[in-house]
Order: structure tokens, then sequence, then C-alpha cells
């Protein structure tokens, strides 16, 4: 199962004032895992790795992720994996970031990643990721009241955020980073002239669609993160060029002692260490054209980032302050969504999944907040037409930037909506994981019978049902007694045995007297 929140029911017993949580970023060039106790809601840090794992840098012309990269992260995880399980981490969270998004054989390199790990792996969108650096920023740094603007360069990507205290208010990621730079205009080390010139061009025109959104929302503070921010800012102070932090004079400063160079085997830095020097000068260039489009004076330099937003929103969600419901909530308002009737949709497919989870082994954890949020979303395509609108909720869900989500989450809302009425779409299934297929085959079950019982939008309470295995298939069984008072349900609950039929699931209309 993917790494999920710990879903609480208030009746649950009291959390223990004390436990391990483990955050692992696989990022395009370096995996990091930081681990921490979470000690009465405070979060003190225990342990930190690093390794350069250069991922990115494996991806090859066809846009898969070469052997080589493969074997290089998988011992890395088994490393990662032994520590975790040495500290006993009781709550884990890893994500994948730019390369984990574009390389063509992702899925297959997961499986063997998560093997190695021993822990799922959520593929998060780019914007997702600058979330919670975001998150992680202002954790770590004390500066002035207003608004902050939040600099990343990562590997493969480059994100922008501008936000005021813990609210991110503008988000943008943009498809460049240190390794992706470095290789396209630095091959083999060269820092000729030439290159930087062509690669300062190259970074201003990917930056350009979103320089004038940035500028117009303005900003009060500038911090800069990740391991090629935290370089130059000693870079900064080890060359004598700033004593200020990062200034637009000191970025060109170090880029004229590169060319000066003109290999960076000849590049002498302390505080450029070995494995980074392969990258370096990318992720400089980067730096030099958002100062310069931005017009930004000076960047103080953060410790945390993406792995310290991954904590964050870790020990929130373990604290019941998961930013997923808010997401669903900002959705439900966006869309109009009849508030009322989705918590009957929602009391109902609680209290079938109650009856259900023990003879279909329905993994609670899994069903329990997602049946929540597909019951709160299921209407939302209505908002752009009555036809089809399943579908319509579907597309939103599967291509709408959804913060707290990952990918895999966003297509099993998605499959649960698209699907909980009219035909069922295998396709929509096909896309999860194979560890979530059968789970949600019954989740998509439940959720239809939930809002076939309530169609006709009034209250009212639910049928006593019985469900047990007969050859092989599910079988669902509903009280007459209760059936002959709702006739019209009875004739859809009809239609709906040749739509589950897909799914292996047998629905018998009455045969039970309660």
């Amino acid at each position: 199962m993917e790494a999920l929140s710990p879903v609480r029911h208030p009746d649950d017993p009291p959390l223990e004032v004390s436990s391990v949580i483990a955050a692992v970023d696989l990022g395009s060039n370096s995996f990091h895992m930081v681990v921490a106790r979470d000690q009465h809601g405070q979060l003190k840090v225990i342990d930190r790795i690093r390794e350069m794992v250069r991922l990115g840098a494996g991806l090859d012309a066809s846009g898969k992720i070469s052997e080589d990269a493969q074997v290089r992260a998988i011992e890395c995880l088994q490393r990662f994996g032994q520590r975790m399980q040495e500290m006993h981490a009781d709550s884990v969270r890893v994500v994948g970031t730019n390369t984990f998004r574009r390389a063509k054989n992702s899925r297959e390199f997961i499986q063997r990643a998560e093997d190695a790990l021993g822990h799922p792996i959520q593929v998060i969108s780019g914007v997702e990721e600058a979330r919670l650096i975001y998150h992680g920023t202002i954790h770590s740094v004390t500066g002035p009241p207003g608004k902050w603007l939040v600099i990343d360069i990562g590997g493969g990507s480059t994100e922008i955020i501008i936000g005021e205290k813990s609210r991110p208010i503008l988000m943008e990621s943009v498809q460049m980073g240190c390794v992706g730079m470095s290789l396209k205009f630095f091959e083999q080390g060269s820092l000729e002239k030439k290159r930087f010139k062509k690669a300062l061009v190259e970074a201003k025109l990917q930056l350009r669609p979103i320089i004038a959104s940035v500028k117009n929302l303005g900003w009060d503070y500038v911090v800069g993160t990740a391991g090629t921010i935290r370089t130059i800012d000693q870079l900064m102070r080890e060359r004598e060029l700033s004593d200020r932090g990062i200034t637009y004079r000191g970025i060109g400063g170090l880029i004229g002692e590169l060319q000066e160079a003109k290999s960076m085997e000849h590049v002498q830095f302390d505080s450029l260490a070995k494995e980074r020097k392969p990258v370096f000068a990318g992720g400089l260039v980067v730096l030099k054209a958002i100062f310069s489009e931005l017009e930004i004076e000076e960047m103080t330099a953060s410790e945390g980032g993406l792995r310290e937003g991954l904590l964050y929103d870790l020990e929130g969600r373990i604290h019941h302050h998961d930013t997923r419901d808010r997401t669903v909530l900002s959705l439900m308002r966006r869309y109009h969504v009849d508030s009322e009737h989705s918590a009957r949709i929602k009391t109902t497919a609680l209290r079938l999944l109650e009856k259900v989870s023990n003879v279909l082994k329905i993994d609670k954890d899994l069903a329990y907040p997602f049946l929540i949020w597909a019951a709160d979303l299921h209407e939302i395509g209505l908002d752009i037409s009555h036809s089809r609108y399943h579908r319509h909720g579907a597309y939103i869900l599967n291509n709408g930037d959804l913060p707290g989500f990952s990918w895999n989450e966003q297509r099993l809302l998605a499959c649960l909506v698209g699907n909980h009425r009219r035909k069922i779409s295998t396709e929509l299934v096909d896309q999860l994981p194979a560890r979530w297929q059968v789970q949600a085959m019954y989740m998509i079950v439940i959720l239809r019978l939930a809002v076939l019982i309530n169609r006709d939008r009034v209250p009212k309470k639910i049928p006593p049902v019985k469900v047990r295995k007969n050859a092989g298939c599910a079988e669902i069984v509903l009280a007459q007694k209760w059936l002959q008072k709702h006739p019209l349900t009875v004739a859809e609950l009809k239609l709906e045995e040749s739509f589950l039929e897909v799914l292996g699931v047998n629905m018998r209309i009455g045969g039970v007297d309660h």
C-alpha cells in the first residue's frame, strides 16, 4: 500500500507521546533521508543521510533510467531502508520528484526501488513539490514578516514559491535544474564563456512564462534552499564575494572564476564537494537567470527544504491536520458541491464499509479516507455538464494540482469518482498500482451502492446488508423488507447487477429477511 497518513477515528486510543517519523526525498541529483522524533507535536531531528545518486543524469536518449543509475539508486535505498529499520520509524513518507515524473520506465523502476527501501514511493507533481519545499523552508529560517519568495534549484526542476506566513500563494515548477543544464551546456566540465552565454539565454527562456506573475505579487524577503544554493552561499564567504548571503554581484564573481579555470577539473573550491562539481555550473547559471529576471538583490540560504516539508506534512497528518482534507474542501467550494447530499453518501459508504470490510478483506486504512474524499467530490463534474459528469469529475481529479495528494492518490480518487455511476471504466482501474486494484474495485462497489441508496436525495436508513464469498466472487445481498419500501431503488439496483459484473461482483436483490 502506498504511504498514507494514519487515519484515526475519534474513538481511537490516544497517540503515543513520542514516535519516530522519517521523510525520504528522491531527487534527480541526490537522495536525502531525515529522521525525527515527534514528541508532543514537536519535531526533533535525530538523523540525516544524503547520497549523491545523480538519477537524472542516468536518463538516456529514450527517456529511460539507465541500468547503472538504477543500481546506484537501489544500493542507496537499501542503506536507507536498513537505517529506518534500525531506528524503528513508525511513520514514513517517500517521494519521487522530477526524474520519476519524466522517466518512461519509472513504473518498473519504482517496483525495484520499493523492494529495496521497504516502503512505498509516492511520485509528486511539481506544484506539490513546491508546496512541501515552502513549508520546510519557513520552518527552518527566521525572517521578517510579509511575503517570502522561496527558490529551490533541484537536479531536474526549479521551484519558485511566494507565500505569506504558513500559506503559499503562488507555486511554480520550471522544468530545468542543475543536472539537465550541466549535461546540456557544460559537457565534460568545459567552462568556456560561450557555454555560459547559451545556458543563460536558455534559463531565461524557461523562466519567461512565470516572471510576470511572480513580479506582480511581489515579495519582502528572499530565501533559497537545496544543495546548489547552499553551496553557492558557502562559496560567497569562502571567496570573499559577499558577507550578507548570496548577491547578484557575487554570482557573477563565481562565474568569472569558473571561466578563468576553463574546466571543472581545474576548479579548487574548498566548499564545492567533489560529487557536486559535475552539476555545479548548470545550477549557478539557473540562479543567475533567476536573480536577473526577478531583479533580486540578495538571498538568504536555508537548511530546510523538501524533506523537512515532508516531515512537517507527515506530522500534520498524524495530528489531524491533513492538507488533503483542506484540498477536498477547497474543491467542494469551487465546484459548488451539495454538501448535505455528499454527507449522506459519506455516512452510507462508511457504514457499508464496516459491514463488508471483514468479508472482502478491505484495507480500511486505505478505504476509509478515500471513500470520504470520493463521496465529497463525486459530483464536482456537475459544474461542467450534467451529461457524463462522473467522467468530468475524474478528469479534474486526474489532471489538477491537488495539494497533499501524490499522483497515484489522485488516480485512485479519480477512479472512484469516475466509476460511481453508469458503465465502469476498467481503464481507470488499470492505471492504479497493482497493489491497489482489487481494493479499488471493492471501494467502487461501496461508493456506487451508497450513491444509489441515496439517489432520491432525502435522509433514510440504509438497508441491512450481508456479504459473502461465492465461487470466488463477492455476493452482496440486500434485505427484502427495505427494498419493498423503495421500489424505484430496486429497479436501479437490478440495472446495477450488470454493471458490477465487470468487477467480478454478484449482487442479489432481496433474499434476506431482517
